[in-house]
């Protein structure tokens, strides 16, 4: 009796330290100790970071290879841009599903890594392709540049919609699976999870800064293939890391319920169908589960109706539980915040594209014989980034939770706010900034010279980026914790592939608007907004645009925020 005792004793301390929910790799109980946390989540984040670099070593200067070697105009190169971009970012919803529902996050970042590698060489081969023929041509035309083949545009285009694929199936996985690894349930665990998605983020963008700087310089200056090749060998190592991880990682346990998607989609048939029970009905039942009191019982009554049958008979079978319920109403809550940050991911998308080209006629120069890329400027976004979240997790947000005695500090619905208004004043100062740029370029007879560097220092250009980088810290990480903390524990992937897909929807907005204002304003003997010489071009005119919109919407964002209910126990 006293060595099963101390036999017990000896085992008391594993059995507290076990992780409820939680299983390891060999679907073994796991312990506290020995997984999860930050242990488990810098493996995670190692990956992330080369996949960003990866991705944004392709997009971050996709619109100077769109409009160099494969000859295609500025207009049609930031439609082609967007709208690969938009793909990217709404291909996350079917990864993020597949992983919910069927492989888990854990196999769907594998075959998503695998499929990235794939994708990655087989778009540095096409490059390599062009810059073979492209020479031979040059040799035989006396150097003149060739068009690319139709076979080299096909094989480019294929492989490059398959990194918007692989990505779609890669994003929104790794970001849940990083933060499932801190149990919200431990009050250290918590608080550090809070913390995970500002590092997360900062990481995240000292990749994409990485690839800004090393990536743009080879594209523009030594070759195409290996400026593409590059990623291909970095998502290798990243795999490689994230494998290295596994024993210690947690995998939640799944529920033997039904599935999230079809609890949630059978309250709105049952509310349907019982459209014409009365609301005294729905009370009787309500009073009989003890839910009136319950805050977000008033808010989407119509989902109430799927509580009871028309006849106002329960029958289990037929009938949506409250828990179902609450969880659709988490879902729908959603919307209206998803919707009016569209106009933020339409913002968004200009990083990468016109403001690039607004960069390229501008004056580069570091030094007399140094000129940087200009898609490298959007490296000023992860440097402002990089710097200013330690500055908010590490004396901000204490602040913040001082004055408002909540561990979050401000409501992730106040940062992303705060973010939507900053981006709203970086699109009146690119207005600003490109108005300065066409008077110059007037005053110095420059206007039907669109090769010639406008004498304006490209550093202009740098507080939009700044400022935009900011409202990301805001914006972008608020988003996130977000829509992984308001959506049902078992759709967290498809929480954050729906944050994705506000930049993907917003990216397919700008192309449309693009393309509008491109058939609008290019009449017969004028130039159009986006016209290929942008010293003819009104590009602040469509920052005008973007600002009003961007004002319209945060003004929609601050009505809707009034009426939401935090789900479960998250309350800031």
């Amino acid at each position: 009796m006293a060595a099963a005792a101390a036999i017990s004793d000896a085992e008391a301390p594993l059995l507290d330290d076990a992780v409820d929910g939680s299983v390891d790799f060999k679907g073994r109980p796991v312990f506290r100790s020995k997984s999860g946390g930050w242990r488990s989540a810098s493996f995670i984040i190692g990956v992330e970071v080369t996949e960003r670099f990866a991705y944004y070593g392709i997009s971050s200067n996709l619109i100077s290879y769109l409009t160099g070697p494969l000859g295609q105009s500025t207009a049609t190169a930031a439609e082609n841009v967007n709208a690969w971009s938009g793909a990217a970012s709404l291909l996350p919803l079917v990864g993020a599903f597949l992983a919910d529902s069927f492989f888990g996050r854990y196999r769907m970042i594998i075959a998503a890594s695998v499929l990235y590698i794939v994708a990655l060489g087989s778009l540095s081969l096409s490059a390599v392709i062009y810059s073979m023929s492209s020479s031979d041509c040059q040799v035989a035309a006396g150097m003149k540049p060739c068009a690319p083949s139709q076979f080299q545009v096909v094989l480019f285009f294929f492989s490059l919609y398959l990194v918007a694929f692989a990505q779609g199936g890669h994003k929104p996985c790794v970001q849940a699976f990083g933060a499932d690894q801190f149990d919200e349930q431990d009050p250290v665990e918590s608080k550090a999870k809070s913390s995970f998605f500002n590092w997360w983020y900062f990481s995240f963008c000292a990749g994409v800064l990485v690839s800004l700087f090393i990536l743009n310089y080879i594209q523009d200056n030594l070759s195409w293939g290996l400026g593409f090749g590059i990623p291909c060998i970095a998502m290798c190592l990243g795999l490689i890391v994230f494998l290295l991880g596994s024993y210690t990682y947690r995998f939640q346990v799944q529920s033997d319920e039904r599935s999230p998607f079809l609890r949630i989609g059978q309250v709105f048939v049952r509310a349907c169908r019982n459209w014409q029970t009365t609301h005294s009905a729905i009370t009787v039942e309500a009073e009989a589960q003890g839910v009136l009191p319950f805050e977000g019982f008033q808010q989407y009554k119509f989902l109430n109706k799927a509580l009871v049958e028309p006849d106002g008979c329960k029958q289990n079978e037929k009938t949506c539980s409250i828990t179902d319920i609450e969880e659709a109403k988490s879902v729908l809550r959603l919307i209206p915040i998803w919707g009016t940050c569209l106009v933020y991911g339409i913002v968004f998308s200009q990083s990468s594209t016109l403001f690039t080209k607004q960069g390229v006629t501008m004056d580069r120069h570091i030094i007399s014989s140094l000129q940087i890329p200009a898609a490298s400027l959007q490296s000023l976004i992860s440097f402002s980034i990089v710097v200013f979240i330690p500055i908010y997790d590490r004396v901000l947000l204490p602040i913040a939770r001082a004055l408002s005695g909540k561990p979050s500090g401000i409501s992730m619905l106040q940062r992303i706010g705060t973010g939507l208004f900053l981006s709203l004043l970086s699109m009146v100062i690119a207005a600003l900034v490109e108005t300065k740029r066409l008077q110059i370029a007037v005053e110095y007879g420059l206007v039907d010279l669109p090769a010639a560097t406008v004498p304006m220092s490209v550093w202009w250009l740098a507080p939009q980026y700044l400022l935009f980088g900011i409202s990301d810290v805001f914006t972008m990480v608020g988003l996130q914790e977000f829509f992984y903390d308001q959506v049902p524990s078992e759709l967290r992937s498809i929480g954050l592939a729906l944050y994705l897909s506000i930049f993907g929807i917003g990216s397919f907005i700008s192309s449309f608007l693009i393309s509008v204002i491109e058939s609008a304003t290019s009449g017969e003997g004028e130039d159009s907004w986006f016209s290929d010489n942008l010293n003819r071009a009104h590009l602040d005119y469509f920052y005008w645009v973007l600002a009003g919109l961007s004002a319209a919407a945060f003004l929609a964002y601050l009505y809707f925020t009034r009426y939401y209910i935090y789900n479960r126990k998250r309350i800031a």
